[in-house]
């Protein structure tokens, strides 16, 4: 099982760079950056964790502008978007910028998407909170269309673009698209187009829920779609445990601190006990 790195990139922490080369040089096999575009002082929406919102979730740096920098100085590590709220973004320049990095960085690039949570940061886009997943879809379609086709179209509800040209194309094909929640409805989404589930602990048992994976896909006439379980604690028996249950890859997400670079080099232990 990989073991990747989850983090915050802000202006209250850590140069992206600094962090993306340590846990490159720690061993990790991938780092994730988290999105939000803005955060509504409103504030309705509660906080899923529970309790106050944290700071950095209003200060994200746009995670395709960190990544950049973080492929920049590293050669080896995976990076990924854990997630890219793509109900809030522009498809089509979305897309270029997804086949941009993934170009530029050799094919580093894991896609992690999802449909975000905060109800009022997503009607400031737009969208509406009930139309969260049928927008979701319609838009990786798109982006699919045009990372894989020399002239491309697609007509959904949610999404369209006429007959285009776009390049460059990924170099990844297909180029990974994690489906980021722990629901049943996210499950059906990674079979129906994405090519990994992207879940975070949840009080569902594990294993009942990639039964109920395997069996959504047996059902559609598709393979059993990795995982990529983010959130993991770091704890041995737990990460052996997802390991054991076929678990691809587990993400380790960094405190909210101003300096999280002990904290990385603390957890590279437990890279070397895998090794």
């Amino acid at each position: 099982m990989h073991l990747g790195i989850g983090f915050f990139a802000t202006d209250l922490t850590n140069d992206i760079r600094d962090v993306a080369r340590a846990a490159e040089d720690a061993g990790f096999e991938s780092l994730f950056v988290a999105e939000h575009t803005h955060i509504p002082t409103s504030r309705q929406t509660a906080y899923p964790q529970g309790g106050d919102l944290p700071e950095v979730y209003s200060h994200t740096v746009d995670p395709f502008v960190s990544l950049s920098f973080a492929a920049a100085v590293t050669e080896r590590i995976t990076l990924g978007t854990a997630v890219c709220v793509v109900t809030e973004r522009d498809p089509v320049v979305t897309a270029k910028e997804v086949s941009s990095l993934d170009r530029l960085s050799g094919g580093r690039f894991l896609f992690g998407v999802g449909v975000g949570w905060n109800r009022e940061e997503m009607a400031d886009h737009g969208t509406a909170f009930e139309d969260r997943w049928a927008v979701l879809g319609d838009r990786v379609r798109l982006m699919q269309a045009l990372w894989t086709s020399d002239v491309a179209s697609y007509e959904g509800v949610h999404a369209r673009v006429s007959e285009s040209w776009q390049w460059p194309k990924p170099a990844q094909s297909p180029l990974p698209v994690l489906i980021g929640g722990s629901s049943r409805t996210a499950m059906r989404e990674t079979v129906a187009y994405g090519t990994g589930w992207m879940p975070m602990p949840a009080r569902q048992a594990l294993p009942e829920r990639l039964a109920e994976l395997a069996a959504l896909a047996a059902a559609a006439g598709r393979p059993v779609p990795p995982v990529t379980m983010y959130w993991a604690r770091p704890d041995r028996g737990v990460l052996d445990h997802y390991a054991a249950l076929g678990v691809q890859r587990s993400v380790l997400l960094l405190p909210f601190e101003p300096d999280v670079l002990p904290t990385l080099r603390e957890w590279s232990r437990l890279v070397r006990e895998d090794s």
